[in-house]
């Protein structure tokens, strides 16, 4: 009697707690509010949020390693629409029925906002338009490639709440507690309403992914390029088998859906390229070191604050300094990358004086006559033997760059 009390009393609760639980992951009503006369495409807003999330992520990155942060920007404003572009043109082509079927629609190519992004071409186009990009900013693409590895992660787990709005890409029905429940209109089953909500488990793994490559990035500094071909690695080993969960349609090879084909080829393809790459390792640069390279924005436009800083330290006076000026400068010096004297963007320039000052006084060390000052810190060296751009390039502390003939 008691048991079977305990029995019914467990069955009513198991069917509450499911209950609450369903209705803790709805989906949305709708995935558009119109402001005015505009609509604010919930799909569209989630890339843009993860766009940006991308760029902050990647430009800090990108100023540990010594390099300009704002080369981030630079380069997304080509890899995002050729990310775009070709995202769009692989779903369209491994999902072709909707727009070349029998009852399809090819006016629906173009209508992005309802979902049909593929991740393949999405990666695809979007190194494309990366590689154009680091071409035209002489910076290496895969130093880029790891910089970019996390912030690219993040932006595809905060995309997936696009899927949610949208009422797309669920998988297999379930009775699950962490089920979706879909709308009768979104259904792929009309008598099932809830599902194995997929873009929910791709968001948490992308979540730990990123993790992971944050954690190696920082215990393990990896050689150049390796991080990014970790990154593509684990991501698709997750999509394996959160493709075989879907079951939206999908053309298919052998029984199997095409994007497991994909995930499965270029999970091998990414192992072997991480056990064979032999580059070198781009270490960070310290605080310092950032400001040094004017990579550091304290107030107002970039550079404007650290030329007034290194000027009014350079009128301060200094120990061992026993004349104002006197000797000859010249121009003979050499740039370094990550030399000790002073670096603009991972570029130094020494001077040499004829002054009763200590010789060998650096340019950018702080020491020496107010001459060398002046030239090491600050300077326009571009007027005299072509502009050098902050930060832009290799990162600090790699091979020395030949400076131009005088």
């Amino acid at each position: 009697m008691r048991r079977a009390w305990l029995a019914s009393g467990w069955a009513r609760c198991r069917d509450s707690l499911a209950t609450v639980v369903f209705a803790a992951i709805p989906s949305p009503s709708r995935g558009v509010v119109h402001l005015g006369p505009v609509p604010l495409r919930a799909y569209a807003l989630m890339i843009i949020i993860g766009i940006v999330v991308a760029v902050v992520v990647t430009g800090r990155r990108l100023r540990a390693r010594g390099l300009d942060p704002e080369i981030a920007g630079e380069i997304a404003f080509w890899a995002v629409p050729f990310g775009i572009l070709g995202a769009r043109i692989y779903h369209v082509l491994s999902t072709p029925d909707p727009y070349f079927g029998h009852d399809g629609n090819l006016g629906d190519v173009v209508k992005i906002w309802n979902g049909g992004l593929g991740i393949w071409g999405a990666i695809a186009g979007g190194a494309l338009g990366a590689w154009i990009a680091a071409r035209r900013l002489g910076v290496s693409l895969a130093l880029f490639a790891d910089a970019a590895a996390p912030g690219i992660i993040l932006a595809q787990a905060i995309g997936r709440w696009g899927n949610w709005f949208n009422q797309e890409l669920y998988g297999r029905a379930t009775d699950l507690p962490w089920a979706v429940r879909i709308d009768a209109a979104h259904r792929i089953d009309p008598t099932v309403a809830t599902y194995q909500p997929t873009f929910l488990y791709e968001f948490l793994w992308n979540l730990v992914v990123a993790g992971i490559l944050l954690f190696v990035d920082r215990r393990h500094r990896l050689g150049r390029g390796r991080l990014f071909a970790l990154y593509v690695a684990l991501y698709t080993f997750g999509r394996l088998w959160i493709e075989m969960l879907r079951i939206d349609t999908a053309d298919r090879i052998l029984g199997l859906r095409v994007n497991i084909w994909t995930s499965a080829l270029v999970c091998v393809a990414s192992i072997v390229a991480f056990a064979l790459t032999r580059r070198p390792v781009d270490l960070d640069v310290s605080p310092e070191e950032q400001r040094e390279l004017g990579l550091v924005r304290e107030r107002g436009r970039r550079g404007v604050e650290p030329e007034r800083a290194a000027s009014s330290d350079a009128a301060a006076p200094r120990p061992g300094d026993e004349s104002e000026t006197g000797g000859e400068f010249e121009t003979g010096g050499e740039f370094e990358a990550g030399g000790e004297s002073g670096r603009s963007g991972g570029t130094g320039l020494r001077g040499e004086t004829d002054t009763g000052s200590e010789p060998g006084g650096e340019s950018g060390g702080g020491g020496g006559t107010r001459v060398e000052r002046e030239a090491g810190v600050g300077a326009d060296v571009g007027a005299q033997a072509g502009r050098v751009t902050p930060g832009r390039g290799e990162s600090a502390g790699h091979a020395p760059v030949e400076a131009p003939p005088h």
